[in-house]
């Protein structure tokens, strides 16, 4: 930097070049001392993220114990809102007579829209943060869960507690990252809970029904190939049905002129630990990629088969 500096100097005594001398200032305040890596609150922040990144779970088989959140995860900044992405394989899909600039305002008018919702006085009263939905607004595939819980709730983000580091295992087994999907729920907002008590409460029907306009428009303005319904009170909410899990997880149904493909909530699979209750998810899993004309290998079609 040195000798960079002392050229520039020497070049301007010559006739014909005219050199601006803010020019050199502006170098010479680039050999200004940085601050260590890890020191101050941006250094803080890459660490965290190091720390966060270095754990990579198996596909599904993760223990109880190990998909708790660790400390340095749950302080991480809120990720930024979802935006469209300007990729030629995100462009191939279009919704018929919409500009791709109009398809995004529509979005971003419907996320706008649903952060100011004031539809449920006590949910608003009770929430920290409105939970839109997060991922590809281009998706092929979309996830559908109730509610969000207390992770979400506080981090604006849906399925990011336990359940949702499952759901992301089960997502990336299938062959697609978790950006590639959308995620949302049927309730934009945490249900409310009495004072004192802790856990979490499903959602009235009055209250999904409240909600599920805004889930309508995400899934008009995704247009996703397949939906999956994550336990038997997201179904509920999206079409109604009250029958018991048994006899809905595993069939196809429909959501208007889209398949939708009914299995358990990750939380389920959190309580009940058996093979044979995994491997009943990813039967389902696997018809979602035989829909969507995904290759599917041997190693995951034989997937908790082994020990059964």
């Amino acid at each position: 930097m040195d000798l960079l500096i002392d050229h520039l100097k020497n070049l301007s005594g010559r006739r014909r070049l005219r050199l601006d001398h803010s020019i050199l200032e502006q170098i010479e305040r680039l050999q200004a001392p940085k601050p260590p890596a890890g020191a101050g609150p941006a250094g803080r922040n890459r660490n965290l993220e190091g720390a966060a990144s270095d754990f990579v779970p198996d596909p599904l088989t993760t223990s109880d114990r190990q998909g708790r959140h660790s400390p340095a995860i749950a302080e991480r900044p809120r990720p930024p809102a979802p935006q469209l992405t300007s990729e030629p394989a995100m462009q191939e899909r279009r919704i018929p007579g919409r500009s791709q600039r109009e398809r995004q305002t529509k979005f971003e008018e419907l996320r706008a829209t649903v952060l100011e919702c004031t539809k449920c006085p006590h949910l608003v009263a009770f929430r920290h943060s409105v939970v839109f939905g997060v991922g590809n607004p281009e998706a092929e595939l979309m996830f559908i869960g109730e509610a969000p819980g207390a992770d979400e709730d506080l981090r604006g983000e849906p399925f990011v507690g336990r359940a949702g580091e499952l759901l992301t295992r089960i997502i990336e087994t299938m062959g697609f990252e978790r950006k590639e999907v959308y995620i949302a729920n049927v309730l934009k907002c945490r249900p409310d809970i009495p004072a004192g008590q802790a856990g979490n409460r499903p959602p009235t029907p009055e209250e999904m029904q409240t909600c599920l306009p805004y889930l309508r428009s995400q899934i008009e303005l995704i247009q996703p190939k397949v939906l999956v319904a994550l336990g038997g009170i997201a179904v509920r909410g999206l079409l109604g049905k009250t029958e018991p899990m048994k006899s809905l997880r595993g069939r196809w149904l429909s959501f208007g002129s889209i398949p939708l493909m009914v299995t358990f909530h990750p939380s389920y699979l959190l309580r009940n630990q058996a093979l044979s209750e995994k491997r009943k998810v990813w039967e389902d899993m696997l018809q979602v990629l035989e829909r969507l004309n995904r290759p599917i290998s041997e190693r995951q079609r034989n997937y908790f088969l082994a020990n059964r």
